[in-house]
């Protein structure tokens, strides 16, 4: 499995608002997609930034996910150009089901 960190990072200018806005709109989107295991929507007022955190089953699925053209609608709608980090995951706990 992969793991991938998308962060947003703001100057002084982050807008809860528009963090949580965008997760609302976007969370259907994201549901029953093909490959994806996990989605996170995060925001960090204190450090002015927004994580999203994804589990995708293969590295494959991930990176057909993170276009060029995905980075660029991402940016239009959180204001900011985010970070994009690949990771691999050992492990996971799933209390879910407990």
């Amino acid at each position: 499995m992969i793991g991938v960190n998308v962060t947003f990072e703001y100057d002084g200018d982050f807008d809860r608002d528009r963090v949580t806005g965008v997760a609302e709109k976007a969370r259907s989107m994201f549901e029953g997609m093909p490959g994806l295991r996990f989605k996170f929507f995060t925001f960090d007022e204190k450090h002015q930034r927004a994580v999203n955190f994804y589990v995708w089953e293969t590295r494959e699925a991930a990176d057909g996910f993170f276009t060029d053209e995905l980075r660029e609608r991402v940016t239009g709608l959180y204001g900011v150009r985010p970070t994009v980090d690949f990771v691999d995951i050992a492990q996971i706990v799933d209390n879910s089901s407990v």
